[in-house]
C-alpha cells in the first residue's frame, strides 16, 4: 500500500472533534512483535494536546509563560486494534468538561485507511507553576477551548451514541 505523505502537524476535523494531527508510528515506538506498544498512545495523545493548544490557545508554552502548568491526573486508552511501524495515524482531540482547574481531554486515533485504532481521554488539573496548588483554568485558556469546542457542539450532540470515544469516556467516568 502506498502511503500519501503528510505534513507532521496537518489538522483536519472528524465528526465530534475540533482538531487533528498526524503521527506516524516509529521504528521505537513498537514491541518485539512489531506491534506499537501501548505507552505509545499515551504519547500520541501528549501530541495532540500540544499541537491543540499551540493552534488554539498561543501553546502550552503561553500557559507555562504565564506561571501555570497543567498536569495530568488520570488517563485513559482502549485499544481497538493494532498498528505497526510506518503506520500513518490521525490524532483527533477535543478538550471537554472545563470546570474550576479541571478539564479533560477525549481522544480518537484512526489509521489513514479509516480503521479506528484506539480511544481515550486525559483528566487535567491546571496548578499554579511555583506552588503546584490548583487554580482556575485561566479566562483567556477557558475562552480559546470554549471558541474552539462551540464550533462542533451541535454535531458532537448528534454523534455522542456512535463515538467511540464518547462511548468509553462516559461509561469510565
Amino acid at each position: 500500500m502506498h502511503v500519501k505523505p503528510q505534513r507532521p502537524c496537518e489538522t483536519r476535523a472528524v465528526e465530534g472533534y475540533t482538531f487533528s494531527t498526524t503521527v506516524r508510528v516509529r521504528f521505537a515506538d513498537t514491541d518485539a512483535q512489531g506491534i506499537a506498544h501501548n505507552a505509545s498512545y499515551l504519547v500520541w495523545f501528549e501530541v495532540a494536546r500540544v499541537e491543540y493548544l499551540r493552534e488554539h490557545a498561543g501553546g502550552y508554552q503561553a500557559l507555562r509563560d504565564r506561571g501555570f502548568e497543567a498536569l495530568v491526573l488520570e488517563s485513559f486508552c482502549r485499544y481497538l486494534v493494532p498498528t505497526r511501524f510506518d503506520d500513518v495515524l490521525n490524532v483527533h482531540a477535543r478538550c471537554v468538561d472545563v470546570r474550576g482547574a479541571r478539564f479533560r481531554y477525549e481522544y480518537l486515533i484512526v489509521r489513514d485507511d479509516g480503521t479506528v485504532i484506539a480511544d481515550g481521554w486525559t483528566r487535567h488539573a491546571c496548578v499554579d507553576a511555583q506552588t503546584l496548588r490548583p487554580t482556575r483554568v485561566p479566562d483567556w485558556l477557558a475562552a480559546a477551548i470554549r471558541s474552539v469546542e462551540s464550533s462542533s457542539e451541535s454535531s458532537s450532540e448528534s454523534s455522542s451514541a456512535s463515538s467511540p470515544a464518547s462511548t468509553s469516556a462516559s461509561t469510565s467516568s
